[in-house]
Formats: structure tokens, sequence, C-alpha cells
């Protein structure tokens, strides 16, 4: 979760080396950022062999205050539109997301397209403690289910009409996306997304399943779940596939609470 192209990158190199093996293999990926390093010409060079999709995040310039040091919103317009030719595609990450700035934000849509976008990511604010006006969801605080439904749908709409896909980076709302998949790439040549989650389960139909998931012993990530002794023996005889309709079928409250269905 930390940004790749920070700018420790100039001297560890790590990201750019990473890019090379990329550019080799030609294997798929995503990767977001704020960083200019992206931007400059070697980095160019390599990303234009790769199969990318590169995320830049950016709201709008009043959040430039927030986020002293790093590029400003202007500054990360231009990234965008030097990145934008040489990937597969350029999204914008609206993320976080406060209703305050949806004015901002909505004119901004226009100047994500001028910038080479081929859509853009929503994802409301959370908060980690109580404040005004906001509900508790699972162990985060943010807005209003109806609020951030209304506020992606007017984007939505004003999305379509510059020719903008849009999606929703939060699970309440995900289905109010142009796919479930909030990455944008599970349409895109090359790329192939993990459709076997709670998500496609309550709004997917019949999702697809890979013949690993259906492998007993490969349900161990969900010990974070249970986090006891007797649920970590009983995984190791579990497949990822049984376990994800056991947590579907009896945490309801769950998993109603976190897609908004409560």
């Amino acid at each position: 979760m930390s940004d790749p192209f920070q700018p420790c990158e100039r001297y560890y190199r790590m990201s750019y080396n990473a890019l090379r093996v990329f550019a080799e293999t030609k294997y798929p990926f995503v990767v977001s950022t704020k960083g200019r390093i992206i931007a400059e010409p070697e980095y160019l060079e390599l990303l234009k062999k790769c199969n990318c999709v590169v995320q830049i995040s950016m709201v709008c310039s009043s959040y430039d205050k927030l986020e002293e040091g790093a590029p400003s919103f202007e500054e990360r317009l231009e990234i965008a539109r030097k990145v934008a030719p040489s990937v597969k595609r350029l999204t914008v990450r609206i993320q976080p997301y406060m209703h305050e700035v949806y004015g901002e934000v909505y004119e901004n849509l226009e100047k994500f397209k001028a910038a080479g976008a081929y859509g853009v990511i929503v994802e409301g604010m959370k908060f980690a403690s109580k404040r005004p006006g906001l509900v508790k969801v699972a162990g985060d605080y943010t807005y209003p289910k109806a609020l951030i439904e209304g506020d992606i749908l007017k984007l939505k709409q004003r999305a379509h009409e510059l020719g903008l896909a849009l999606y929703s980076g939060e699970n309440r709302t995900r289905e109010l996306g142009d796919s479930l998949c909030c990455c944008g790439v599970s349409d895109l040549p090359g790329f192939k997304v993990n459709e076997y989650n709670l998500n496609h389960l309550l709004h997917g139909g019949k999702p697809a399943k890979t013949p690993q998931m259906q492998k007993t012993g490969t349900a161990m990530c969900f010990q974070s779940l249970y986090q006891n002794t007797a649920n970590s023996r009983r995984l190791r005889g579990e497949s990822f596939e049984s376990e994800m309709l056991n947590v579907y079928k009896t945490k309801r409250d769950y998993v109603n609470e976190t897609f908004g269905l409560k």
C-alpha cells in the first residue's frame, strides 16, 4: 500500500528494476501513484513495453493543503498527460472522496478526460473515530449510504457524458460502478481478475472460480476472520471456494454490514 514512485526511488531504483522485469515478461499489473518519477523519460520508455494500467491519485485542488510535499493537483494532471499514451489505460483514483468537494470533483471530470484518463474510481473517505453526520461500517466511520450513493450516481452520469468509465471503490456501492471490479481491468485483454469473492457472489450471479481455488488447503487466508486454534485446524481441510461460500452463508450480519444491505 505504499507509493512505488516516492522520492526514495531515485536512490533505491527498486521500481525501475521491477519495471524492467515486467517489460520483459509482459506480466499484467496495476500500479497506483501520485509521484513525479513515473513520468520521467526512462520510466515512460519501460512502461511502453509493459502490460500496465496506471492509476493516478488526484481529487481536486482543495486537497493540496492536505498533502503538503506531494505534487499539486495541477501537477498530477500533467503527470497523467505524460503517462497516458505509454500505458494500456490510465485511471484516476478519486480516493478518498469527501462530499464537501463534490462540486470540484464534478468539474474536474472534464480535466481528467482531457488528460487521457480511461475512467475514474470513487471511494468515500473513511475515518477511524466517530464524527458528526457519519455512520459506522465495520471498523470505520463513513458517509451514510444514501449520501455517497447519490454523489456517485451524479458523477457517473457526468462521466458517461464525457466518455469516462466510473467505478466504485467502496463495497457498499460497488454495484453502481461500470464493473464489480473497481480497478477497471476486467474487460482489458491480457488481464484476468478474481471474481470469486463476496462482492461477486452478492451481485454477479455465478462468479468464475479457478481450479486452484477448489483444492483442499487453500483456505488459510480466511484465518484472520477467526483467529483461534479450532478454526485454524478446520481451514487446513477446506478449499478457498468452500470457505468463501461458508462466510457468505454463515456470516450474514458481517456481509450485510460490509455491503450496505442493512
